[in-house]
């Protein structure tokens, strides 16, 4: 095994005086089945095409283009494992200071919408070799859509970048299919018929089923007309059922082919046994190495896919709704690899992935006819058709936990309590308790209003509250004194102040004193960034309240951590302005203290142990006062 050359003098002494394909990432080159550039490259290369790798090219020089020279078929490009906008960026536009995927963590090392700007310098230096470009950045991008950061409609990525060809989705299946097309000697622009890929045409072939959506300029001038668009493209990702999509621009059109089909279980075993060196290339070990490394190292991928179905989540674009699964023997075999690791210390982090305890398909009927387009699997309540059964993984993990030198086998990727809950034997549910948990649960109700969960596809709070108290009866059950530690999202489309302070009395009564709290991010291809952008929800048309101001969105989030005394004035204000003063003084149901706090002074009761059974109407105990310090600390700043 070796790492894919990354100079000229690498691929020359391998022998080779040209490569098939040169591939440009965003990311630092990480050679582990966690990375896509890794997959879709060693994927090419054990059907016998050779690759090279420029990673995080100086995109302000167009000769860090031209390592290899000119390849035979095609440059690859992809903005890295993670949106470049998302990576260099947080929900309030602030710059962020680390990269993952970058040597070291340095932020800056790939610019802003980073596939556009790969694929126009490699256009400077060689018109003419077809581009073919991949990843989560040109995948939610392939058709026109609403852009955060600029705040404007963008067309497709399709056309800003130059491209000739798009792969969406995981893209195992397109990239050799098209590589053979390429390899045949067929022009690019006549590769119009593979699955998982999109293209740019002037005349639409009328032989096949499409389906026209309203022009690129129509979406401009009409939000509703963009939520429309939406909804259709929404019930056409399934690889069974869905048609051709063909969006209007000018003279010509973009054209989105139906999605991959899954793969098979086989088809995902023979992709994760590919000669992987599972680490960083050698050449960023001085920097230190590559950190985003660390989360998935000693982790293992079961699944791919998702019917779970969140509004805010784009797998349904992405992965799709179809589980994938691997063998017992496909991971058994990974996770005989990790324990031979010189730096394995006995704990197998997770084994999961989108959705850890989906292990086969919602029901039978979508191997064959698809997901259902009018139905989700699991909202507003779980289909009647569906399968929940935990079987399979539990025998899995039970194997894994019988490895000579594995100690732990934690399970930390989300888990969908719902589909938990949905499961009428509780062997899984106690199983997880007794052997899979490293002292706390990490599980996402995201919020408490069932008017805001509707919006974001979620189950009732009261499905929640069910999971709660089973958790905690199965942890004295078995003597486990471990918690739970909820994911909670403000700002999302249709919570207001009103929604945000029930979310905040919820946190109160639970005990929770949370440290992480994710304002929504409105990415490309969602159903969620549709309901901001539009005020609509694609699915009903319905009008959709959103917190847009920053001002409101940063009450919000300061809601759900009212108990940090920095959020003291932001909290106030948002409870003057829902006219809720009964929650401001000093009685046992108060958020915060009628006079403001002094520096490192807490601004309400603190909270009650996660540990316990939270549910409890018992006020918190008065602390005793502090005698006032002599001289008065300044107030904390208004936001």
């Amino acid at each position: 095994m070796a790492f894919l050359p990354i100079t000229k003098q690498e691929m020359e002494d391998r022998g080779w005086t040209q490569c098939d394909f040169v591939y440009v990432i965003g990311d630092a080159y990480v050679d582990h089945p966690s990375f896509g550039h890794a997959i879709i490259s060693r994927v090419l290369e054990s059907h016998g095409y050779t690759v090279g790798i420029i990673s995080q090219p100086d995109w302000r020089s167009s000769k860090s283009i031209d390592v290899f020279g000119r390849p035979r078929l095609g440059f690859l490009v992809s903005g890295g494992n993670m949106d470049s906008m998302v990576n260099h960026y947080s929900v309030t536009k602030h710059k962020r200071k680390n990269d993952a995927f970058t040597p070291g963590g340095v932020m800056g090392k790939r610019p802003d919408y980073a596939t556009i700007v790969y694929c126009n310098l490699i256009r400077q230096t060689y018109k003419d070799v077809p581009i073919l470009i991949g990843g989560i950045e040109a995948s939610l991008r392939r058709l026109a859509h609403y852009d955060y950061w600029s705040e404007s409609m963008k067309r497709s990525i399709l056309l800003d970048s130059q491209a000739d060809l798009l792969m969406y989705g995981m893209g195992e299946k397109s990239i050799v299919e098209i590589a053979d097309a390429l390899n045949s000697g067929l022009d690019v622009r006549d590769i119009t018929y593979i699955d998982g890929t999109v293209f740019r045409t002037e005349t639409l072939d009328e032989s096949l089923p499409t389906i026209v959506l309203p022009p690129y300029e129509a979406l401009k001038a009409s939000k509703r007309k963009y939520a429309e668009s939406f909804k259709i493209q929404y019930g056409n990702c399934d690889p069974f059922t869905a048609k051709r999509l063909a969006e209007p621009y000018g003279k010509e059109y973009i054209v989105q082919n139906p999605s991959q089909k899954p793969l098979t279980t086989q088809e995902m075993d023979d992709v994760y046994a590919l000669p992987y060196e599972r680490t960083w290339h050698p050449s960023y070990t001085k920097a230190g190495g590559v950190p985003a490394i660390e989360e998935v190292k000693f982790s293992l991928v079961s699944n791919r896919g998702c019917f779970g179905a969140c509004s805010f989540c784009a797998l349904t674009f992405h992965q799709g709704r179809i589980i994938q699964t691997r063998s017992h023997e496909s991971i058994l075999a990974e996770a005989e690899l990790m324990v031979k690791d010189k730096d394995f210390k006995g704990y197998i982090h997770d084994v999961g992935g989108p959705t850890a305890n989906f292990r086969h398909p919602a029901c039978e009927k979508q191997l064959s006819k698809g997901a259902c387009g009018g139905r989700q699997c699991l909202y507003p309540t779980p289909c009647k058709n569906m399968k929940a059964d935990h079987s399979d993984y539990i025998a899995l993990l039970r194997k894994l936990r019988k490895i000579p030198g594995v100690k732990k086998v934690f399970v930390r990727s989300g888990i969908r309590f719902d589909y938990l809950l949905a499961d009428k034997k509780d062997t899984f549910f106690k199983e997880l308790v007794q052997h899979h948990i490293s002292g706390q649960l990490k599980v996402a109700p995201e919020h408490v209003s069932d008017a805001v969960l509707a919006r974001m596809g979620k189950p009732r709070n009261a499905v929640y509250n069910r999971f709660v108290e089973k958790y905690y009866a199965l942890n004295k059950q078995y003597g486990m004194n471990q918690f739970l530690v909820p994911y909670l999202m403000s700002s999302h489309p249709g919570s207001t102040l009103k929604e945000a302070i029930e979310l905040a009395e919820y946190i109160r009564e639970m005990g929770y004193n949370p440290e992480q709290v994710q304002d929504f991010y409105p990415t490309p291809s969602t159903l969620s960034s549709v309901m901001y952008y539009t005020g609509l929800d694609p699915r009903t048309m319905e009008p959709v309240y959103v917190p847009t101001d920053p001002h409101e969105k940063a009450m919000q989030r300061a809601l759900i951590q009212y108990r940090n005394p920095k959020n003291y004035y932001l909290v106030r204000e948002a409870l003057l302005a829902a006219h809720r003063e009964d929650l401001i003084g000093s009685g046992p149901k108060c958020l915060i203290r009628a006079i403001p706090p002094r520096q490192g002074k807490p601004t309400a009761p603190p909270p009650k142990p996660m540990g316990k059974k939270p549910p409890t109407k018992k006020p918190a105990a008065k602390t005793p006062a502090k005698p006032a310090p002599k001289k008065p600390a300044p107030k904390t700043k208004r936001k």
